[in-house]
């Protein structure tokens, strides 16, 4: 990847990111602190998408710091990669709140507000051009596949994403923070089966393209 190629995807990257920040198509663009566009590695080979922001993010501006954050970065380097070596986003940019007795509370984004974000995700995987796709969490899931997807019984397998990029789908980190007792081991080994996974995707060789074919008309 040159020099050139680099800068060109982080211009791109920065541009639409103010243009994020100036929607307002939806209720939480009113109701967020940061638009929390994606931050990592221009042109990393395996992109990350979560669900959206949650409240330590909506403070902060940035993607997945805090306890999801933290064990996702443990995820990542359990499998030999840096946070800064991938590129890390959500489906939406602004926290998605519901108010409870205690305050408010996250919530999944509802299909506009997915809908309304969704040419911001697309020109992220247009510019970044990763070679694998990790989705965290069946909102995240469902926004690519459908209300259908169940997560439980279809993580783990491969997915054809956006422009034909591989997919693999487990289990968001918050949901493996949120379980008890043997629970909790039970998930880990399920995404770390599905970590494997993806490791095993980017150490594979990339293909190779055919030799050009002469044509009729060359001497």
């Amino acid at each position: 990847m040159s020099a050139t190629d680099r800068e060109e995807r982080v211009h791109v990257l920065c541009q639409a990111a103010v243009h994020a920040d100036a929607c307002r198509k939806c209720r939480i663009g009113y109701e967020r602190r940061n638009n929390v566009y994606g931050e990592g590695d221009p042109c990393a080979r395996l992109m990350v998408i979560g669900e959206g922001p949650g409240e330590t993010e909506d403070q902060l501006g940035r993607p997945f710091v805090g306890r999801a954050g933290e064990l996702l970065n443990k995820m990542l380097a359990a499998i030999d990669l840096k946070r800064e070596e991938v590129y890390i986003c959500n489906v939406v940019k602004c926290r998605a709140t519901m108010e409870t007795p205690s305050g408010l509370r996250n919530r999944a984004p509802d299909p506009q507000e997915i809908a309304n974000c969704r040419p911001f995700l697309d020109e992220q995987i247009d510019v970044i051009r990763p070679s694998v796709i990790l989705a965290l969490g069946a909102p995240a899931a469902k926004s690519f596949f459908g209300s259908a997807f169940q997560i439980t019984k279809m993580r783990g397998r491969w997915y054809e994403g956006p422009r034909g990029i591989p997919m693999m789908v487990t289990f968001h980190p918050a949901y493996v923070l949120r379980q008890t007792g043997g629970e909790i081991n039970a998930v880990k080994r399920l995404v770390w089966n599905d970590l494997k996974q993806v490791r095993a995707k980017l150490d594979e060789p990339p293909p190779v393209p055919p030799p050009e074919q002469a044509t009729l008309f060359e001497a």
